[in-house]
């Protein structure tokens, strides 16, 4: 004899292993159905890493926001392509995230945003942001290659010497 699955009341969300549904919710107008949904994409981790990344492209900033937050605490590196293009985001809360999750995704996204300073030189947003995550990152094994970087992107007088100093980074790190 089988046991009938408990009744969910309308306010529950939706089954956890399934993505679609959580995802929609991260549009809603409801701030706590936003968080649960958020919190059940990051408990069900690397499966929902696709919806998410696809999502930080979304037209409404409250998705890509929580798309971004969510990254951040899953930190799977297949998602720093989409990361660092968020850094160039209309929207100065998405990009502090998405500088956030690349922080905690470590040394394996030091490439992608150096990549991006090469092809994007002239992204304020992104050389803000690229700062953020190589401050934080000045520890890593890449600190000798970074710091010319950084002095470079704290100072405006060095715009133009910004993707010569990626790509000579890029270079060493091969």
């Amino acid at each position: 004899m089988s046991k009938a699955k408990p009744a969910r009341s309308s306010g529950d969300l939706p089954d956890k292993s399934d993505v679609s549904p959580l995802m929609s919710l991260l549009a809603s107008k409801d701030g706590v159905k936003r968080s649960k949904a958020r919190a059940a994409l990051v408990e069900i981790g690397k499966p929902a890493v696709g919806s998410l990344v696809g999502a930080l492209k979304d037209r409404n900033q409250t998705v890509r926001w929580e798309s971004a937050k969510a990254l951040g605490q899953i930190r799977d590196p297949k998602s720093i392509d989409a990361l660092v293009a968020a850094l160039r985001d209309k929207l100065f809360d998405v990009r502090w995230l998405a500088a956030e999750a690349l922080v905690g995704i470590g040394d394996k996204s030091v490439k992608s945003i150096l990549q991006a300073l090469v092809d994007y030189p002239e992204s304020e947003e992104l050389r803000e942001g690229a700062h953020h995550v190589f401050h934080d990152l000045v520890t890593s094994q890449y600190r000798d290659e970074l710091k010319p970087l950084i002095t470079a992107l704290e100072d405006l007088t060095f715009t133009l010497d910004i993707p010569i100093r990626a790509k000579k980074a890029l270079k060493s790190i091969g």
